[in-house]
């Protein structure tokens, strides 16, 4: 559990500074250089995820069971990552109208992930993993649409076929995740 906490402090510290120190990113970017800014960064954050998912793993092997969600948390879940694939597909495809909206969605994507993973599982490693994302991804958006507010950020409108492109992508991210990879990365195959 040690390693597990350790990644998620070291992870999530990293993809924080924006939260709580945005003045002090600017100025050591522009001290240490954008390359030497984005080497260290990365570098941070390959350590977090790696010691997180390790100690994620080990975690799992020896199971704290908190609660047992009723069956029917599973598929709200499915229902849940889907809107999560598709969040995550909105940050990527030019033009839509879900980005145009919801002006982050890839913050909104970890927050549907993580809270459709806290719902289906009820161990102690799923809580401290979920739970911290969620807590980190509520923090981050809020602050993201301050930031958004005071330099008068506007997005642009998107339109129906850049939009249709997004949905159709996160659609196919899910099955392709759901019903294969989950399975071979994870270890948990959701779809059966």
């Amino acid at each position: 559990m040690k390693l597990l906490l350790l990644g998620l402090l070291v992870f999530l510290a990293t993809h924080s500074v924006r939260i709580v120190a945005d003045d002090w990113r600017s100025q050591a970017r522009a001290r240490w250089g954008e390359l030497t800014w984005k080497a260290v960064f990365s570098l941070l954050s390959l350590l977090g995820l790696v010691l997180l998912i390790w100690g994620f793993g080990l975690a799992r092997q020896e199971p704290v069971q908190l609660w047992s969600p009723p069956l029917g948390m599973r598929h709200l879940a499915s229902l849940l990552t889907l809107i999560a694939f598709v969040l995550l597909a909105a940050a990527f495809v030019p033009g839509n109208s879900i980005k145009a909206r919801l002006h982050h969605p890839m913050v909104l994507a970890v927050k549907v992930w993580a809270l459709a993973h806290l719902l289906a599982n009820g161990n102690l490693a799923h809580v401290l993993l979920f739970g911290s994302f969620l807590a980190w991804a509520i923090l981050d958006y809020s602050a993201a649409r301050r930031r958004d507010r005071a330099a008068g950020t506007r997005y642009r409108r998107g339109s129906a076929g850049a939009t249709g492109i997004t949905v159709l992508a996160g659609l196919a991210g899910w099955i392709v995740f759901a019903f294969w990879l989950h399975g071979m990365l994870i270890g948990v195959r959701p779809m059966g």
